[in-house]
């Protein structure tokens, strides 16, 4: 408990952090997102770390969220008895990297926001079809589960260009983790969908390892919103 309350106060000297202290858990899952972290305040990025004191039902293990203007990465591990579901089966040792994409891919939302983006198509593009129904209520919620799957395939992209830039030997295994984690999870055109997003980025080489990875990450963005439709 000692080293990951000096750890809590080295990492609350960088980012606000809103917690007594941190578990054990929380302790490996914010040490592995260290180089995400650190990324985010060499470009300015405005991050806030919340550990939640309960987890809510349903509470993914990091997440992202906005108030006032600064972007909030929540912790929700305290109580939640599927806080390392997304990692079943791979060896604690083998862990870091994949939760180092998790982070990655929270940034990629934080980013969004951060550029006044969030919910926004790329400039000029124009979508070629648009959703109808007689239901207005069921066009809403349709409208609005397709603007979350969007913002996700971006910030799916942008991961694994994280990764491709960062830890180029490892891509093909976090590729195929997190191919394997949405072919599992995800429903049919639910908010978490992000397969005709994923698959465009098997390899790896489409990402321009020179830009940053929410820049790479948008060509391929462009292309999977054309095969979402």
């Amino acid at each position: 408990m000692f080293k990951s309350l000096l750890f809590a106060a080295s990492l609350a000297a960088s980012f606000p952090l809103h917690a007594a202290d941190l578990t054990a858990l929380e302790t490996r899952w914010l040490r592995a997102s260290v180089p995400v972290l650190t990324y985010a305040k060499q470009i300015k990025l405005p991050v806030d770390i919340i550990v939640q004191p309960q987890a809510r039902p349903g509470d993914v293990p990091l997440a992202m969220g906005f108030a006032n203007g600064r972007c909030k990465l929540v912790l929700s591990m305290r109580g939640n008895p599927e806080a390392e579901s997304v990692l079943d089966g791979v060896p604690e040792a083998e862990q870091g990297i994949l939760i180092e994409a998790m982070a990655a891919h929270e940034l990629a939302h934080c980013w969004r926001y951060a550029e006044g983006v969030w919910h926004a198509l790329p400039a000029g593009f124009v979508e070629e079809s648009e959703e109808t129904s007689l239901d207005a209520e069921l066009l809403a919620a349709s409208k609005e589960m397709r603007e979350t799957r969007r913002e996700e395939g971006f910030a799916d992209l942008a991961a694994l260009a994280w990764t491709q830039r960062s830890h180029p030997a490892e891509y093909a295994r976090v590729y195929r983790w997190l191919a394997d984690v949405r072919g599992k999870l995800a429903i049919p055109r639910s908010g978490h969908d992000t397969g005709a997003w994923v698959r465009l980025a098997e390899d790896g080489t489409q990402f321009d390892s020179a830009a940053t990875p929410f820049v790479a990450a948008n060509e391929l963005w462009r292309e999977g919103l054309l095969r979402d439709e």
